[in-house]
């Protein structure tokens, strides 16, 4: 397939990425709903040498998931706006022109969601990204290839320079959980909404930190497209044979440093190496895929992937009222087998649901209700 005919039909690869990416994601903030908002069961700053079994199988867990599924989610997303610009560009429309508006919609989402389900809402910051990446690929290869070396080298510099701080002793705690810990087993509903309003830019903090990895996998994800990685062809599988190699031989090494205790790599291996693995699972889903045993779970995963906004709000909204005391109260009651069971059951139900909802409609709800709300800003 050329790359001017992979432009114009739907790439089941891609489909089957996003859900793989979606349910993964799952995979990493189910600690942060069933642990009640402490994040210290993210990182390893609290420990001084080797996990007990319960703490082993959760780092074996966030070795495969965590940063590597916001990496290729993010990756994804920079791949869908290539092709929103490719469509306005053969349709002779202004760019970003409507394309602004599904990123101010999509602010609106990730507010709303931020608000009234979960603290660490990645959508807003993925609308902030998009705005940004849109202007500088209106400008063309050169000025993307200018911004991933300048914006690459700035992230690089931050978290190589957070590393030597905690070569050189310094604290990496995060700080104490326990009274958010306290809010999200004992507080209602309403108090969780006023605590995430009352903390707002706090919890802001690291969807703004991210923004310059974010506009650097955007345009990656960009580049990728437009080199054809995705497409079932002999150059895609070539390129995606060197994505394998970079996971493998640069992501695996780099993302085993997680298992040394004490904090030091948390930050690294979250923000600069889980991109290195990310690469690599578009190779690995890519080369599965051609495994025709195996359709029915690429076909599910393609399901979920088209309608991926919907899975991520009601994956969270799952998980809040599994765990959080308004509703069945069980954050700070599991162990490590129980919670990646439970992760595993609500794949399978969004697996389920979303092959189920598409049979009947063409797009997931909240997919739907953003094509509408895109229509009527541009009708008017």
């Amino acid at each position: 397939m050329s790359n001017v005919e992979q432009r114009h039909e739907r790439i089941r690869l891609l489909d089957i990425l996003r859900g793989f990416a979606i349910l993964g994601t799952l995979g990493t903030n189910i600690w942060i709903f069933t642990h009640l908002g402490d994040l210290s069961y993210l990182t390893t700053y609290a420990y001084t040498g080797w996990w007990e079994l319960d703490d082993l199988l959760r780092m074996i867990v966030l070795f495969f998931v965590n940063g590597k599924m916001l990496g290729l989610l993010t990756i994804m997303f920079g791949v869908g706006m290539e092709m929103k610009f490719q469509q306005a560009k053969r349709a002779g429309k202004a760019w970003p022109g409507v394309y602004m508006w599904v990123l101010l919609i999509l602010l609106l989402e990730g507010l709303l969601h931020f608000i009234f389900v979960m603290e660490y809402d990645i959508l807003m910051s993925y609308s902030i990204t998009g705005m940004i990446a849109a202007f500088i690929i209106r400008g063309g290869d050169r000025a993307i290839s200018i911004t991933m070396k300048v914006i690459g080298s700035v992230h690089v510099i931050a978290i190589l320079g957070m590393l030597l701080l905690g070569l050189m002793g310094a604290n990496m705690s995060l700080g104490n959980f326990d009274q958010v810990a306290a809010l999200y087993q004992g507080g209602s509903w309403l108090e969780q909404i006023q605590y995430r309003l009352t903390h707002f830019l706090q919890l802001r903090l690291e969807p703004i930190f991210v923004i310059p990895l974010n506009v650097f996998l955007f345009l990656l994800g960009v580049r990728l497209m437009r080199s054809g990685v995705f497409a079932p062809d002999k150059n895609g599988q070539r390129q995606r044979g060197k994505l394998l190699k970079l996971g493998i031989y640069v992501g695996v090494p780099l993302n085993l440093l997680i298992f040394i205790p004490g904090g030091i790599f948390d930050m690294p291996v979250r923000y600069l190496f889980a991109p290195f693995l990310s690469l690599g699972y578009i190779a690995i889903v890519g080369k599965m895929i051609q495994y025709d045993k195996w359709d029915r779970l690429w076909r599910l995963l393609e399901k979920a992937g088209k309608m991926s906004l919907s899975c991520y709000v009601m994956q969270n909204v799952i998980a809040s009222v599994l765990c959080y005391g308004w509703g069945l109260a069980l954050g700070g009651k599991l162990n490590s087998l129980t919670i990646i069971a439970i992760w595993i059951e609500i794949s399978v139900f969004q697996l389920w649901f979303a092959s189920r909802w598409l049979r009947v409609f063409k797009l997931g709800p909240m997919e739907s209700v953003r094509r509408r709300a895109v229509g009527i800003f541009q009708s008017r």
